[in-house]
């Protein structure tokens, strides 16, 4: 505030203003909903951000459009609950603390399990919670009093209930199988935590000798991609039907360097056409040559260690690292003459997404979920849609993964976790599994049991989120009131990882689907479309940018970019443009506070009287009543680009650059007392309903300005110190209403008293007054006119009652238009020596003549022109002629050239406007002349 505390500073400081309402919101409990309220409930569960996280663009995105939905629903009369936490992040976790200790030269081994599990649980007091304060700053409406953590107690008692529960019904098993093997951090790895990246290798063709010759055939050539594998080899195949082979089917090649023989074995999944047509068989360290050997009963041979090293079944190259041991056996084919050719090939290389470290497949005794029983009632739920995504497209993607899912493996080898409720017996082959801790084995009783080492996949715990953070297993209020969620946004590199997964265990564990909507946002690139990367150099820091910009900036950049469907493309030059939307939006706030200085409080907020409204604050009311419709119908469809973009249109181009201006005189009081009251009225009442809508977008900014607003921070719609968390949303009407309504309805603020404003008529005639201000502007910028002339509009249209509204609003064209007089005739012969242009309305369309005589010099103004002409021309050549260069068009970067053609674009459309006012100039001049002549 200012020196008089009733009009905002000069300037808008954000950082002041964001501590002071992160402090208020967070005292206040406005964010918590209210218990015993028969409000309709919308509830949302936040995406759990892991505990080593900082906040990045994805997570500001997303919480920024969480938060819009959160902060409309409230003010629209939801009871809300915007459910927050942390994700546990096992593999993640335990790297960074096992990098403290090994800064400390010591190891998570030495340290014991028990003791390094401590540490991490003391990092995750200490350091843990970053992430949660970045997301308050972001403005983030939480109910922070609920947070949870998905290795709380509560969670933790889901999830082994959960876990007994499926293994009891034969939907948890335990069993040998092939898996991803992380030979870094020394885990299973499910398949949607592997990262494939195309990558440029080579193709062996190997030679295994037949045990005995056929038909003059002494060998199979043999293509593989991975010769290191080669050591566990247990079949060679061909495909049945191929007739080169299908003779040898049942014989037996020796495998080299192994000293063994293996069968020759016919399977449909091999491909004639790649390779020889003849592939190894290696169960153990091939998903596919795993199910192949289930298909045929072969045995299974590891090769390799936990570290990736060449184990004890490799023989001499027992010791050697993977890829080591591929090089010496290439070399040593090579030398037996066993080798035939080497081809590059590109293949898909499967790595960590934790260390980016080669997976190896490797068949190894694991914990499974059998999702087949589990997935078909997830997909009949979106079917028939109980769940629906939007954009709807994602769909299709849900669909194709759950169709083609694989049992899940969910054991982890580290430390940090929840720990698999599973016991071994020592004296029998029993495993006890149960939601507390047994003494003893339930089968045989003995007391020689010891929990399994494993720990739960991290998505395991997410998967349960939606409800075990609302109390389940116990029978909760908050369960009872606020599942199934309303929505949730997240992005679509989890719809398998986490959004499929709870699908299916809700279903299983709640009978009802965890959420109605799946909003799938975008993706943020940088400016020229690529992908964001360190590497790169291209990363846009969010803690940099709300520093920088303010938050409410950033935050409406976002928003206003969300567009469905579409990658956002982001610049910091963006930011800065809507970092002048929130000092256009504090300058009309000062504007208007020093335009209603020392008038009563209680009538500037009070319902200006019907009769009292001129045209312009018609419009105006009207147009908030549009803009209220168009943000609201978006919001609720997600369209967050589109409610930011009406929002941004009202402000800046509407309020701003019309009614301002439209009002200014009688805000000045120059049309008298009750003109100044009734503009200022409807000036307040635009500018509080600008606050609450914005407010969802840029909340700190329009708290500070709504405060600040007639009756000056008391309340109006119950809630605390007139804040806008709790305020009522605008409504908006089909038609005028003139009385007062009682509103009451569950959306609505029961018993609330509202007069809501819509003049369509008044409106379309305004927006007709407007076309024809614009029409004279346009002639006087493109004819360079002084900007201090007065000059002459003359009006045409063969519709008096067009006519009659230019003079009934002919103040309004003199002041905006600088124009010393106004006429409206019907159509004639158009005035000698006048530009024309044309404005349009209310159905009509309207000629607009300015006459020119003593404004201009039209040799001075035709040089001028082709002058400018000239240059233009020259430019719009040259960027012509690098476009249809096809080395250009074709080789330069797709960005490169699209701002190319815009550009030429731009060019084409002035030099169109250019030639309209060249001509224009001639034609006046030949009327010039033939006035001198007469």
């Amino acid at each position: 505030m200012t020196e008089n505390e009733n009009i905002i500073s000069k300037t808008y400081e954000p950082k002041a203003v964001e501590e002071k309402w992160a402090r208020i919101w967070l005292e206040s409990g406005a964010n918590a909903p209210v218990p015993g309220t028969d409000k309709p409930c919308f509830s949302m569960v936040i995406p759990p951000p892991n505990i080593t996280g900082a906040l990045h663009l994805g997570h500001a995105l997303n919480s920024t459009l969480q938060d819009i939905l959160a902060r409309y629903k409230r003010m629209k009369g939801f009871n809300v609950l915007w459910l927050p936490g942390i994700d546990h992040a096992g593999i993640a976790t335990q790297n960074v603390v096992e990098r403290q200790l090994a800064a400390d030269d010591t190891t998570r081994h030495e340290l014991g399990r028990d003791e390094f599990v401590k540490r991490v649980w003391q990092w995750k007091e200490e350091s843990g919670g970053t992430i949660i304060k970045q997301l308050k700053r972001l403005g983030a409406s939480c109910d922070w009093s609920r947070q949870r953590f998905t290795m709380d107690e509560g969670l933790s008692k889901a999830v082994r209930e959960v876990f007994t529960t499926l293994y009891k019904e034969g939907l948890i098993y335990r069993g040998d199988y092939i898996i991803n093997w992380c030979p870094r951090c020394h885990t299973a790895l499910s398949d949607l935590e592997v990262n494939f990246t195309e990558t440029d290798g080579s193709l062996w063709h190997m030679v295994y000798p037949l045990k005995e010759p056929v038909a003059g055939m002494e060998s199979l050539t043999v293509a593989t991609t991975r010769p290191e594998t080669m050591l566990g080899d247990t079949a060679v195949a061909v495909n049945p039907d191929d007739e080169r082979y299908k003779g040898l089917i049942g014989k037996h090649v020796k495998l080299p360097l192994a000293n063994r023989d293996i069968p020759i074995i016919g399977d449909e999944s091999v491909s004639v056409e790649f390779g020889t047509g003849v592939v190894k068989i290696t169960p153990a360290h091939d998903f596919n040559d795993f199910d192949v050997s289930r298909r045929h009963n072969l045995p299974s041979v590891n090769v390799m260690d936990i570290n990736g090293k060449m184990n004890e079944a490799a023989g001499a190259y027992a010791g050697l690292d993977r890829f080591k041991a591929r090089k010496k056996i290439v070399a040593d084919l090579e030398e037996l003459g066993l080798l035939k050719q080497t081809d590059k090939h590109k293949l898909m290389l499967g790595s960590c997404y934790r260390c980016s470290t080669v997976v190896e497949p490797t068949l190894s005794k694991q914990w499974f979920v059998k999702v087949g029983p589990l997935a078909e009632p997830a997909i009949k739920a979106v079917e028939d849609g109980r769940t629906r995504f939007v954009p709807k497209g994602w769909e299709n993607t849900y669909f194709d993964w759950m169709r083609n899912i694989r049992d899940w493996c969910i054991s982890r080898q580290i430390w940090w976790g929840h720990r698999i409720p599973a016991w071994h017996c020592a004296d029998c082959p029993h495993i006890t599994v149960g939601t507390t801790d047994p003494a003893s084995c339930e089968a045989c009783g003995s007391k020689n049991i010891a929990q399994d080492s494993d720990v739960l996949d991290t998505w395991f715990s997410s998967a349960l989120w939606p409800f075990s953070t609302l109390g389940w297993p116990d029978k909760t209020d908050d369960l009872s009131r606020f599942y199934p969620t309303s929505a949730l946004s997240t992005s679509f590199d989890i719809i398998f990882f986490w959004v499929a997964r709870m699908m299916m265990m809700g279903l299983k564990c709640m009978g009802d689907v965890p959420f109605k909507d799946v909003y799938i946002h975008a993706l943020i690139r940088d400016a020229e479309g690529q992908k964001m990367s360190k590497s790169k150099g291209n990363v846009i820091d969010p803690l940099v940018m709300m520093d920088t910009y303010g938050t409410d900036a950033f935050r409406f950049t976002l928003a206003i970019l969300a567009a469905q469907g579409r990658d956002i493309k982001l610049a910091e030059e963006r930011i800065g443009v809507y970092r002048n939307f929130a000092n256009k939006i504090w300058n009309l706030t000062r504007f208007a506070q020093m335009n209603i200085e020392g008038m009563d409080p209680a009538q500037l907020v009070s319902e200006p009287e019907a009769g009292a409204l001129g045209m312009a604050d018609k419009w105006i009311l009207t147009r908030r009543s549009i803009c209220v419709t168009e943000v609201s119908e978006a919001i609720e469809t997600y369209r967050f680009d589109e409610a930011a973009r009406s929002l941004y249109r009202f402000v800046w181009h509407e309020v701003c650059d019309w009614y301002v201006e439209l009002s200014k005189l009688d805000l000045k009081g120059d049309n008298g007392p009750e003109r100044k009251m009734t503009s200022a009225t409807v000036l307040v009442a635009v500018l509080k309903d600008i606050m609450k809508m914005l407010h969802p977008f840029m909340p700190f900014i329009t708290e500070e300005i709504y405060s600040s607003l007639p009756p000056f921070g008391k309340g109006e719609s119950g809630g605390f110190a007139g804040s806008l968390m709790t305020a009522e949303f605008p409504q908006a009407e089909v038609a005028y209403i003139e009385e007062t309504v009682e509103i009451d309805d569950a959306v609505a603020r029961p018993g609330t008293k509202t007069v809501h404003y819509r003049f369509d008529a008044e409106a379309a005639e305004m927006e007709l007054v407007m076309d024809v201000i614009r029409a004279v502007r346009n002639i006087r910028t493109d004819m360079n006119v002084a900007l201090d002339a007065r000059v002459e509009c003359i009006c045409m249209s063969d519709a008096k009652t067009v006519r009659d509204a230019i003079m009934r609003n002919d103040g309004y064209i003199k002041l905006l238009a600088k124009a010393a007089s106004v006429s409206a005739l019907a159509p004639c012969a158009p005035p000698k020596g006048a530009a024309s242009g044309r404005a349009s309305g209310a159905g009509h369309t309207v000629e607009v003549y300015v006459p020119l005589a003593g404004h201009i010099d039209l040799e001075i103004e035709e040089k001028r022109v082709a002058k400018e002409l000239e240059k233009l021309i020259k430019e719009l050549d040259g960027v012509t002629v690098r476009l249809a260069n096809p080395s250009f068009a074709d080789k330069a970067p797709i960005d490169v050239v699209e701002k190319e053609r815009v550009r030429q674009a731009a060019l084409v459309e002035k030099k169109v406007k250019l030639d309209e006012a060249h001509e224009r100039i001639i034609v006046l001049k030949s009327q010039s002349v033939a006035k001198v002549k007469d």
